[in-house]
């Protein structure tokens, strides 16, 4: 389901390029922002779930990069021997499913960030169900400051995704909508953050991406940008209880 999710959302006939109404906005965001260095600074010990590929996987090398600790959880044997073979990554075995992994995961963890989104099992999405648990753990825990990564075509963006695609989507999007709800309404002591990205493309980060505001907001973004501006929105203090739509604004509808 997560293959053809992100091939859904890459798809050039799916989206069209973000408004300009957010190009001549200035974004909240870019990569071209400050060093993450200096982001990163502000929290030691970052939790990760989805790290074992894609965005999630991106983000926890960058993390590295800049001193951060992870802790990661991940499903696989073949992810943990990954993960733990980079230096300051702590890989644990376990299923987002379950609360009580989850929140021993998180425990001692000053951040958390989660990708989660795909899966399925028994009728119940990833996309809620493992997010909720990465949420109320965090909140449980005293691990204050939340980055959620979703996808445009959430909340108050539906009206961003063409008809067809949001169509196709509607269950995984109203899974990670509930998800967003819950941190935004019940976790009122977070700094959280929700990042929705545009259509995932797999190619070399472009460095041009930003975070817009406006909630009409819709393009392509390569999953390293994402990955990046994620990072860098961990510390920003100007991206705390806000909601951004991750776009490229340099790519084209047929990217």
């Amino acid at each position: 389901m997560k293959l053809i999710f992100c091939s859904i959302l890459a798809s050039a006939a799916a989206f069209v390029p973000v408004s300009q109404q957010a190009f001549t906005r200035r974004p909240f965001l870019s990569n071209g922002h400050e060093s993450s260095s200096a982001l990163c600074a502000k929290y030691k010990k970052v939790f990760v779930a989805g790290g074992s590929k894609g965005v999630g996987r991106s983000i926890i090398d960058k993390l590295v990069v800049e001193g951060s600790e992870v802790v990661a959880l991940v499903r696989s044997d073949e992810a943990v021997a990954d993960l733990s073979s980079i230096d300051g990554v702590t890989a644990i075995k376990g299923d987002a499913f379950d609360y009580k992994t989850v929140e021993g995961a998180i425990d001692g963890c000053d951040a958390a960030i989660t990708t989660l989104g795909g899966s399925v099992e028994d009728n119940k999405r990833i996309d809620y169900t493992g997010n909720n648990n990465v949420i109320e753990a965090a909140g449980i825990l005293g691990c204050t400051r939340v980055v959620l990564v979703t996808s445009v075509g959430c909340g108050d963006s539906k009206e961003a995704a063409p008809p067809s695609v949001f169509e196709v989507l509607k269950e995984v999007l109203a899974a990670k909508t509930k998800a967003e709800n819950v941190l935004i309404k019940y976790y009122t002591n977070m700094n959280w953050t929700i990042i929705r990205p545009g259509g995932l493309i797999s190619e070399p980060m472009t460095g041009r991406a930003i975070l817009t505001a406006d909630k009409m907001g819709i393009g392509s973004i390569h999953r390293e940008d994402v990955a990046d501006l994620t990072v860098k929105a961990l510390s920003a203090p100007n991206t705390e209880r806000k909601i951004f739509a991750a776009i490229d604004p340099t790519l084209s509808s047929t990217a």
